[in-house]
């Protein structure tokens, strides 16, 4: 029989504080919370989805406990479920399965099209703290320059790069955490659980498509268990994925003009809005473990790279300023190449603003003396860049965990690294002329994460006299290094080419290069010491608290801390509740990092500067240096089962003091820009605007999540079901005007959907399986291309957008043989955004950020081998 649980670690009686800085509070969604073990769309057996004794190791730095008897809410979604839908990356797993849990498509976004922002509780991504195994996992590369008000500025972990087949369970504590595990745990934690076999394995080949056509994913899976000694183990996961980009355009009002026009070339269309292409997406998981005696030992860690191309903006031939005009599409962009002779001025309109027929545009062109240069001769039809850049994600970590008299012992190391290197290319750098490289092709350069980690931690139980229950104590310190590094690019990207003080927009368009002068490598160190103390008070009563000391040698320290409780009035009825202090300390890429990049403007696309807090063309618009955030969380909930029933409810409060964000963009004079060039930033000689980090608003979360099961014996088989909602609702309490605007203010409170959740009903009779769930997704706002202005009236381009009721749906085989088969749909009506009144402002047929995607139906197939 294959041992699938890991038995030769050993369990001391309280588990060690790091990876279980998270006991206490866990349990209790455990059964089932938005996702929780009975809400199991496909388990194994039956008694998989009704498993009370699954436990987490989330919550306190105690021992674990059950679902029903945690004191703060937690989602448990076993392996088996988070497989069994069509979605294929970690992070459009957890939206459907967590209603708190949101994350878009993002298609056209710079970086965030390669690390997507995920938000838990209406918080920004860098707001929930992921785990594997207990452990913090680094976070990712990729600063969200574009966040459509909600994660802009943020620098989060990328959940994608662990394959579903190589988790056990994974556990999301909707609570507050910072007490337990440091910065960025104000939202809530995720805890990546790995699967420790040591015998058997799986393999598994999936492929899926959009009803459209278009998207084909095609993915293949591995997993083996191997003994490590007679009392060890070593699990191996492998998955490797590819998955075409999509698209859901329709036709730019300006490409059609220009076509009409007689413009030769323009794409049709001459935009593509969708999900981006992955190439070679593949993922290795390993977790070891071997036991002595009195000791264990452990070993895991992963390895992913990933290559992803997408779309970007079109590049108007008769419009786009710093390639082809300078003064709003009226006369074309000449630029002089030698300084010898004058070049001759070409009208693009007429005196009514229409455009010109491009016969007599194009023998103007052909007529202008040999050292004068356009555009226009060589990309006549506009161009639309392509996007995008290789992924590399590294961790490793290792310890050692025993008992010494009545103490448990734990200590570890880390070591993780998230590496981007970036690619744009069918652009151009216009500075550099009719000199341009082989391809149209850049390499911008890119960003590394890197992060080290060192944790001692001990715990005890201690008897008491006022309790058959000993009092357990846990305590610990950490050391953490975490550095950005930002890398340059190459020349053509970054080049500063002689038609510049022309009016030629310098570096590779669309994505600048980093230049040598902001590239670099920038350090933050930390210590942490911290303990843990939880007292079964009486039969009924149970309290926690936390406590943690954080000196950075950046900004200083802070103190924060947490208390836990839970009263059960009877077997089946309890109460619980918490109340913590957080905080989250700005990134070193955050307080450093230096891009432009290009962003549409309301009208036209604008270069925008990002700059660091303390760059001196920041401070001029107000920068100051970056403190963290703070919060003040408080929850209440309840907690009742009864046989084969269990509900929970729980209501929480967010307060978030200086959160930090990019500020609005800034417009540079043209005054400015020229002392900025004198003073040592040549590259300031192209951007209209500037932005940069700062704390600058304070908002209140508050929200109720509700949860619910039943499992029956309907239908001659094991029916379970689940419901579980969530209603959220973020509102700015305090911004400084000259930092964000009320458009901002706007797309932060109402961005996302108020209420989002789903029912849903899994039936398993012996080798088959069915599963149907209806996912529910309220009404919504879209700022369109982050327009700015919340009304059509003065300028904008808003979406209010209507609610939607998802339907996913699977049926499937598992036979004595360890095969298995299942065929299903994700969204299988078909359902869309309604259509984009500002469809044709920049071609996207539906709004681009729909909570729920804009790509409609999946279809899939799974075939697998269990031995």
């Amino acid at each position: 029989m294959n041992d699938r649980i890991g038995k030769c670690v050993h369990a001391p009686k309280a588990f060690s504080p790091l990876a279980s800085a998270v006991h206490v509070a866990l349990a209790t969604a455990l059964l089932v919370t938005s996702t929780g073990a009975l809400a199991q769309d496909s388990p194994a057996t039956p008694e998989a989805a009704t498993n009370l004794d699954t436990v987490s190791v989330l919550g306190s730095r105690t021992k674990p406990r059950t679902v029903s008897s945690s004191a703060v809410p937690i989602d448990i979604i076993s392996g088996e479920e988070f497989r069994n839908q069509g979605a294929t990356d970690a992070l459009d797993q957890l939206k459907v399965l967590v209603p708190s849990f949101n994350v878009s498509t993002i298609p056209i976004d710079d970086a965030a099209s390669l690390v997507r922002p995920a938000n838990l509780r209406g918080l920004p991504p860098d707001n929930t703290l992921l785990l594997v195994n207990g452990k913090r996992f680094h976070r990712a590369a990729v600063i969200t320059f574009l966040g459509h008000g909600l994660s802009d500025g943020a620098q989060g972990p990328d959940l994608s790069v662990f394959p579903s087949l190589a988790l056990e369970q994974v556990e999301v504590l909707r609570d507050g955490a910072a007490a337990q595990y440091g910065s960025d745990a104000i939202a809530g934690v995720i805890n990546f659980g790995l699967k420790k076999l040591r015998e058997g394995g799986t393999a598994e080949v999936f492929t899926g498509k959009y009803y459209e056509g278009d998207g084909l994913t095609t993915q293949y899976s591995a997993q083996i268990g191997l003994p490590l000694t007679e009392r060890g183990f070593a699990t191996l996961t492998a998955e490797w994925r590819n998955a075409d980009d999509t698209s859901r355009s329709v036709q730019r009002d300006d490409a059609a003009a220009a076509i009409a026009a007689g413009y030769p070339g323009v794409g049709q269309p001459a935009q593509v809005w969708g999900s981006p292409k992955v190439d070679d997406d593949f993922k290795l998981v390993y977790n070891l473990g071997l036991s002595t005696d009195n000791m264990d030992f452990y070993l895991f860690g992963n390895h992913a790279k990933r290559d992803v191309d997408g779309g970007f903006y079109y590049r108007d031939p008769t419009s786009r300023s710093g390639v082809y005009s300078n003064d709003g599409g009226d006369t074309l962009l000449v630029g002089n190449l030698t300084g010898a002779g004058a070049c001759p001025s070409i009208a693009l309109r007429d005196g009514s603003g229409t455009l010109l027929p491009y016969a007599g545009v194009s023998a103007a062109v052909a007529a202008l003396p040999a050292n004068c240069y356009t555009f226009l001769s060589s990309l006549p039809g506009g161009f639309t860049p392509r996007f995008g850049g290789s992924l590399e994600d590294t961790s490793v970590f290792a310890g050692a965990k025993g008992t010494w008299e009545d103490w448990y012992w734990d200590v570890s190391g880390s070591w993780g690294r998230n590496e981007i290197d970036f690619t744009i290319y069918n652009t151009v750098n216009a500075s550099m002329g009719p000199v341009q490289p082989t391809g149209l092709s850049f390499k911008p350069g890119g960003n590394t994460q890197t992060e080290k980690n060192l944790n001692v931690d001990v715990s005890r139980d201690i008897a008491t006299g006022f309790s058959n229950q000993p009092l357990r104590l846990a305590m610990g310190a950490e050391w953490r290094e975490e550095s950005f590094t930002i890398s340059p690019g190459d020349g053509p990207s970054t080049a500063i080419g002689p038609l510049t003080e022309q009016g030629f927009a310098l570096g590779s368009n669309g994505f600048n290069g980093f230049s040598a002068r902001t590239a670099g490598t920038f350090d933050r160190r930390n210590w942490a010491a911290y303990a843990d103390l939880e007292a079964q008070l009486t039969e009924r009563f149970l309290l926690a608290g936390a406590l943690r000391y954080e000196d950075y040698d950046s900004f200083g320290s802070t103190t924060t801390g947490k208390l836990t409780g839970r009263f059960d009035f009877t077997e089946n009825f309890a109460v619980r509740g918490a109340y913590n202090t957080g905080f989250r300390a700005p990134t070193p890429g955050q307080a450093n990092i230096s891009q432009i990049s290009t962003v549409f403007g309301g009208t036209a696309l604008e270069d925008i500067a990002t700059l660091p807090p303390t760059d001196p063309i920041a401070q001029l618009k107000g920068a100051q240096p970056l403190t963290p955030e703070e919060s003040k969380n408080v929850s209440l909930g309840a907690v009742w089962t009864q046989g084969d029933w269990l509900f929970t409810v729980d209501g929480y409060q967010i307060k978030v003091e200086d959160r930090i964000a990019l500020s609005t963009s800034f417009a540079v004079t043209p005054a400015e820009r020229a002392a900025l060039v004198a003073g040592g930033n040549p590259e300031a000689a192209s951007i209209s605007q500037v932005t940069y980090f700062g704390n600058a608003f304070d908002t209140t979360t508050t929200g109720v999540d509700v949860v619910t099961s039943y499992r029956s014996d309907h239908f001659g088989g094991t029916t379970t079901y689940a419901l579980a909602a969530n209603w959220n609702r973020t509102e700015v309490d305090r911004f400084d005007t000259d930092f964000i605007d009320a458009a901002r203010v706007y797309k932060l409170e109402e961005s996302l959907p108020r209420t989002k959740g789903y029912f849903s009903v899994n039936h398993q009779r012996q080798v088959f399986h069915a599963n149907l769930r209806f996912n529910y997704y309220s009404s919504w706002y879209e700022d369109h291309l982050d327009s700015g202005v919340v009304s059509a009236e003065d300028g904008g381009l808003p979406i209010h957008a209507g609610s939607a009721l998802i339907v996913d749906a699977e049926v499937g085989w598992k036979f004595a043989s360890g095969l298995y088969f299942s065929l299903g749909a994700q969204n299988l009506f078909d359902r869309v955004p309604s259509k984009n009144p500002w469809a044709g402002v920049a071609g996207a047929e539906y709004p681009v950020h729909s909570p729920y995607g804009f790509n409609g139906g999946f279809y899939y197939a799974r075939l697998g081998w269990t031995f």
